[in-house]
């Protein structure tokens, strides 16, 4: 059944509704459907009780002071600034979430944001003047972004840790929902609500499109069979579906793919399907075609690195980027009616593109460099955009949304001396206001100074790390942290880290090595990490702490290591497959055991054979992985450990830490132990995250005290 708030009181607005959660969902298998995994949805929400609530509009001036400080009226502008603290800011002040999480701005420049309000977190509208239009509490949900469709309908997107139980290949999911919300009148639902035969679940967003009049939404969903014992999944995989927003009606504009298959769309401003991609999880083959199923590009790519990005600058074309032969990702551009394929930005390392919301054409990109620039293809908006960038030197500056014709932007900024801003930057008259503070107790002068570190590896390999160092004190012979980010296909910049902070606020000098494997010196450094987990990769990090030795800045007989996800298996893998380098390993959410995570993300997988050919690519052969996993090296283990896992967790299973945890216990190895409840791979909640930040700091100030 549909959910249904009491009658509203004027002046009134209900809280958001939230995506299914565990306790609404029910798990069986059909009679007569062997084999097939499915998941009967009842159509109500997480926390009924909650949902009724109502929220005034008494909380307006809390909102004000905390969306809308003081304007300055200055186009150049330094980060808000706060009287100094005579004490480093409470650790909580690190670890809570942003007071300003998102930012969102609609084509005639509203402003929607995810903020915490009063302690509690809200989805906020406000229109150009400053007027609250609506404020809504956000419940239990776990908001991943905002996003206006148009002027009177903001896209609300959020996720779930939904059990599965087990009759499925997955204990748990994380199922992604989109609530819509209007403006005129006020009205929230999740999208696909009013559809029996297609799941609340949103599997991927394809534009939003104005046909026949009316805002279009174009999302993947997965179909439903209705029976009278209830609603279940009819195969699991996605099809393509345009929703008229303002009625939550949806119909299929593109089928699923047939099993086996996965499937990209790219949908022109018309709302036809222009471009399909088919990609089959066997050998890899793909092929793209057009609306008139004429093929335009096709080829192999066996790990399935293969993707639809944007139209071309003119709308006739499309781009697509695959990963070639030699490992070097690689972008091409095809014309639409047929043609050569021709290389696209061939000579440019792109960190993101930007593309025009209404019709899905790209107008510009953001250059990854040591000094990423941001270029946009019409030069006169090139300059404009250029003008930004320079009002806030030495930050790390991010573009994060615009209005159509770029009167106004938002900006998000944070680094040295700013931990972190939003700034909303009016073209026209020059003029760049902060709008909000992420976090207000951590004044700019407890920003702990960040910089890029350049070293080689033991084997000659150029590379780098990010340093943050204690603010307020000399960078000589500090205690350390390495703390290796997770991915591993990811890497640091010169930017707050609020982790790193929260470390360096005590005291401690904190290395991010970008090791081989990192995604921040092109393809060839990223494969040359390839078959290097519990190897080079590890010893590029110690390679990086002995250059910070050499320096004079830290102390190496005062040493930890810490990490999440990969970060994790690397500070496990610190102190049992290396010896002698830390005092104590922090591992959040970390891989102990390399053969367990190979089974349990093929077994996921239902055996594709693409999920195999991805993970041997990068973890090298089956036949090994006990020799780079820590759990095998247990008795190795020559610092104390802190396990930190959170049992909602979907990336790398819980099981993981419980495994480890045995394994140092039966080597009579010191360890400590801390389960985060209802907490998923990412920190997504408050309290736990402040519980392991806490927990992480105590056990390092236990065995590698900064005084």
């Amino acid at each position: 059944m549909r959910h249904s708030h009491r009658q509203q009181m004027p002046g009134e607005r209900a809280c958001l509704p939230c995506l299914q959660g565990t306790k609404q969902a029910k798990l069986q298998r059909v009679k007569g459907r062997k084999h097939r995994q499915i998941l009967v949805l009842h159509r109500t929400y997480r926390d009924t009780a909650y949902c009724n609530s109502v929220c005034k509009r008494g909380d307006t001036n809390k909102v004000r002071k905390t969306i809308l400080p003081a304007l300055a009226p200055a186009f150049l502008l330094t980060a808000t600034s706060w009287p100094a603290l005579a004490a480093p800011p409470p650790l909580d002040a690190y670890g809570d979430l942003p007071s300003v999480e998102d930012m969102a701005i609609s084509p005639g420049g509203k402003i929607a944001t995810l903020a915490k309000i009063g302690g509690e977190a809200r989805v906020v509208a406000i229109d150009p003047e400053g007027n609250i239009l609506f404020s809504a509490p956000a419940g239990k949900s776990k908001i991943r972004w905002l996003d206006w469709a148009d002027d009177k309908t903001l896209l609300v997107t959020n996720t779930a840790t939904v059990s599965l139980g087990p009759t499925f290949t997955l204990d748990k999911y994380e199922m992604t929902g989109t609530i819509v919300i209007s403006l005129d009148p006020y009205h929230s639902e999740m999208l696909f609500s009013r559809t029996a035969s297609i799941a609340n679940t949103t599997r991927g967003r394809y534009g939003i499109r104005k046909v026949d009049g009316k805002t279009t939404g174009y999302f993947g969903g997965i179909a439903m069979d209705v029976s009278g014992n209830g609603v279940y999944f009819r195969h699991g995989r996605a099809g393509l579906y345009a929703v008229d927003l303002s009625k939550d009606r949806a119909r299929l504009v593109a089928k699923p793919p047939s099993e086996g298959h996965y499937t990209d769309w790219l949908v022109d401003p018309d709302g036809t399907v222009a471009a399909t991609l088919d990609v089959s999880e066997d050998k890899g083959a793909w092929h793209i075609s057009n609306a008139r199923h004429d093929t335009l590009a096709q080829g192999l790519a066996p790990t399935g690195d293969i993707s639809l990005l944007s139209f071309g600058k003119d709308g006739s074309t499309i781009i697509y980027a695959i990963e070639d032969e030699d490992g070097n990702k690689r972008w091409f551009e095809v014309p639409l009616v047929g043609g050569t394929p021709q290389e696209f930005l061939a000579d440019t390392a792109v960190e993101r593109i930007y593309t025009d919301r209404t019709s899905g054409r790209i107008i510009g990109y953001r250059e990854r460099s040591d000094t990423p620039k941001t270029v946009m293809f019409d030069p006169v908006l090139d300059k404009l955009i250029a003008k930004i960038f320079a009002a806030f030197p030495g930050r790390d500056t991010r573009l994060v949304d615009w209005t159509p014709d770029f009167t106004k932007v938002l900006v998000r900024t944070n680094g040295n001396k700013d931990s972190g801003t939003w700034f909303i930057v009016d073209l026209p008259h020059r003029r760049a206001d902060p709008i909000g503070n992420e976090r207000p107790l951590i004044n700019a002068s407890d920003v702990g100074p960040i910089s890029k570190v350049d070293y080689a590896a033991s084997d000659g390999l150029e590379m780098d790390g990010i340093l943050t160092l204690p603010p307020g004190r000399e960078a000589r012979n500090l205690p350390v942290i390495v703390f290796p980010h997770g991915g591993p296909a990811s890497h640091d910049e010169v930017a707050f880290n609020w982790w790193a902070q929260a470390f360096a606020s005590r005291g401690y000098a904190v290395f991010q090595p970008n090791f081989r494997g990192s995604t921040n010196r092109g393809d060839a450094f990223q494969h040359a990490g390839d078959g290097e987990w519990g190897h080079r990769m590890l010893s590029d990090m110690t390679d990086g702490l002995a250059e910070l030795v050499k320096r004079g800045i830290v102390d190496p007989k005062r040493a930890c290591i810490m990490g999440a996800s990969y970060g994790g298996y690397a500070a496990l893998a610190g102190v049992t497959l290396q010896q002698g380098f830390y005092r104590c390993s922090v591992a959040v959410a970390g891989v102990a055991d390399v053969d367990m995570m190979y089974d349990a993300d093929v077994y996921a997988s239902n055996g594709s054979r693409m999920t195999k050919r991805v993970l041997r690519q990068f973890l090298g052969d089956p036949k090994g992985y006990d020799s780079i996993s820590p759990r095998k090296f247990a008795s190795r283990a020559d610092a104390p450990i802190l396990l930190i896992h959170g049992k909602d967790d979907t990336v790398v299973y819980y099981k993981q830490s419980l495994a480890m945890a045995d394994a140092l216990k039966d080597a009579h190895k010191p360890y400590d132990f801390v389960t985060l409840k209802e907490e998923d791979h990412w920190l997504s909640r408050a309290d736990t995250r402040k519980q392991m930040l806490q927990a992480a700091m105590a056990f390092v100030q236990k065995y590698n005290p900064a005084d």
